[in-house]
């Protein structure tokens, strides 16, 4: 009768350790970790500045041309670095801003 009692009873543990291994294996992992706003939902603004249209730039402009000392510091810094075009709008915009 003992044989019997604790063969059954290491069968249960058995069993149990059996079913939470599998419950364990097939737990969903957590989600990652999520930001406010993810980077690929919305491009950044220097990223942005490059498809304005040439309108906005002279707006842009215009408003920046008011801080003269600042607005000449970027464009040195601008062609110090070569850039042109609408790389170079992208840079203007974020010294002007920054």
């Amino acid at each position: 009768m003992n044989n019997t009692r604790a063969a059954l009873a290491a069968a249960v543990v058995l069993a149990g350790i059996t079913a939470s291994g599998i419950a364990y294996a097939q737990a969903p992992a957590s989600p990652p970790a999520t930001t406010v706003a993810p980077a690929s939902s919305k491009p950044s603004a220097t990223t942005r500045v490059e498809t304005w249209t040439k309108k906005q730039w002279n707006a842009a402009q215009k408003e920046w041309a008011k801080d003269k000392a600042k607005w000449a510091d970027c464009r040195k810094q601008s062609k110090a670095q070569k850039l042109s075009g609408k790389k170079s709008w992208s840079f203007l915009y974020q010294c002007m801003t920054g």
